[in-house]
């Protein structure tokens, strides 16, 4: 028989049916159960314990396709409190570590998505006043929503597309340093220095927006470099070399389209288009406007 701990019990009774005693001690021979053992063989692994290509120390993966539906999903990739929101961001500011080391095998998306969406907004705002200033005692100052998609664009672009190709690259070479959420997460809270940036660059000095735009794109480009040098040190050194020049030519790349479309005074997005003269066209419409409001 067995006792509800995990024991099987083996009773030695003598031909006659008698227990001879009453002392069961040396008739009593007590073997460790396999019950438990039956169990964790047959038992399935916990979401914890299963990897994906996202980030293979901790993701769950599903054979199931609508689990990348379910809201436990995506729930996993914000699995983040407010301290340590904070502290990645000042770990970014005044990089003390690698940040992936920082991050300490717990990548986010989180505060990638905020400071993204808050450098989105601030461009919007911050390029809105500079055209304003620019355009002081011009006439009627008419908003530009264009800004605000063309911020979006360019930001969730550079912040989806650039370390999803930096990932595919370094898989296409078989490193495995990092995973494609650290890739983001890394990429994400580089963006925290153009919040600032964006602040105090409305100004309508040019060579003050450039020197905020300059020191901007030294901070990331320096962030961006010392942490990804020991991620494509992985591959070969030509290659890595390679890599880095191309991360360092895409930053710059976002450093002056943020320049040009958003801060561009001295710039030739500068210059408006010239204003058609009002002439038969003109004196045409107001007819038609007189005529409407006529009726």
């Amino acid at each position: 028989m067995a006792n509800r701990q995990g024991y099987d019990v083996v009773v030695d009774v003598d031909a006659e049916g008698d227990l001879g005693h009453t002392d069961l001690n040396d008739d009593l021979e007590f073997h460790n159960s396999t019950f438990d053992n039956n169990n964790a063989r047959n038992k399935i692994p916990s979401d914890s314990q299963q990897s994906s290509f996202l980030n293979p120390s901790r993701q769950p993966s599903s054979s199931s396709k609508r689990f990348l539906w379910s809201i436990s999903f995506y729930q996993q990739f914000f699995d983040v409190d407010t301290d340590q929101i904070l502290h990645r961001c000042r770990s970014t500011l005044y990089p003390r570590q690698n940040f992936l080391d920082v991050m300490e095998g717990n990548p986010d998306l989180y505060g990638p998505f905020w400071i993204a969406t808050t450098v989105v907004v601030i461009l919007f705002l911050t390029g809105t006043i500079s055209q304003y200033l620019a355009e002081k005692g011009k006439g009627h100052f008419a908003y530009d929503f264009r800004l605000l998609s063309g911020a979006a664009g360019l930001v969730y672009g550079y912040l989806i597309f650039v370390p999803l190709g930096l990932w595919g690259v370094l898989k296409w070479f078989g490193s495995e340093s990092a995973n494609l959420l650290e890739c983001w997460s890394l990429y994400g809270y580089a963006n925290l220095i153009w919040i600032p940036v964006a602040i105090v660059s409305w100004s309508p000095l040019t060579i003050l927006n450039y020197a905020f735009v300059g020191v901007g794109f030294a901070f990331s480009a320096v962030f961006l470099f010392r942490n990804l040098y020991p991620v494509v040190s992985a591959t070969d050194a030509k290659t890595s070399r390679v890599l880095l020049i191309v991360v360092i030519a895409l930053h710059a790349g976002l450093a002056i389209a943020i320049k040009i479309l958003f801060f561009a005074h001295g710039s030739p997005a500068s210059k408006a288009a010239p204003k058609e003269p009002e002439g038969q066209d003109g004196d045409a419409a107001q007819m038609v406007a007189r005529m409407l409001l006529g009726m």
